[in-house]
């Protein structure tokens, strides 16, 4: 199971006000120099069928995940920490369960998670994790879990601004039409990662059926 580290430290500011049908409307305005707090944090590379992965972490949990020309990839890595001999121990253990994910071994990630954003962000995070493999949600619909039916727009920005890409599965939120729309990682990556878990899901479904019992 996913577990997120409770931190108080934000990277967005919030502005909230309630709207002409009194549903929370959430602005989220991009973080700035005075809201990061300078820490060292630890990383390191992956190659991959979607290209090359970059994931992080504070040296207890993993603090990030970003393909190439990912969208929200962190500008200043003054602080980064290149692990290049495999130290730390939860960037081990991301790193084995990248491969065996990839390799379709694995559908579920079992490592600490700490995630720097706001309290709303944070909500939908959650919810995330517990969008099952192989199955997808609309923006909508995570909306109306959170209890918040009319915050589309509010769970997209959130769903974009998910730092532990993949771990967190952000890619498996779609349109309310079915389109992919926008990833962080880019549209092929997101379909990519979407194909390749319908077709582990689907093969083992199979398997299951043909097991004798």
């Amino acid at each position: 199971m996913i577990q997120f580290a409770i931190d108080t430290d934000e990277m967005l500011h919030e502005q909230r006000a309630f709207g002409a049908h009194g549903v929370l409307e959430v602005e989220l305005l991009p973080a700035t120099d005075e809201f990061m707090e300078e820490t060292e944090i630890w990383y390191i590379e992956m190659q991959t069928p979607i290209g090359l992965v970059v994931v992080t972490s504070d040296g207890d949990a993993v603090t990030g995940l970003y393909m190439e020309s990912h969208k929200h990839r962190p500008v200043n890595r003054d602080y980064w920490i290149h692990d290049v001999r495999e130290e730390i121990a939860v960037l081990r253990a991301a790193k084995l369960q990248l491969a065996e994910y990839f390799a379709g071994e694995r559908t579920e990630f079992d490592l600490p998670l700490a995630a720097t954003g706001s309290d709303v962000q944070k909500v939908v995070w959650r919810e995330l994790s517990n969008i099952p493999y192989g199955e997808t949600r609309s923006y909508g619909e995570i909306a109306r879990i959170i209890g918040k039916p009319k915050a589309s727009r509010a769970v997209g920005s959130a769903n974009g601004r998910n730092p532990i890409s993949i771990i967190v599965p952000c890619h498996r939120v779609i349109g309310a039409d079915g389109s992919l729309t926008g990833f962080g990682g880019g549209i092929e990556r997101k379909q990519w990662l979407l194909a390749h878990e319908a077709k582990v899901a689907g093969t083992a479904q199979l398997m299951s059926m043909q097991t004798p019992r």
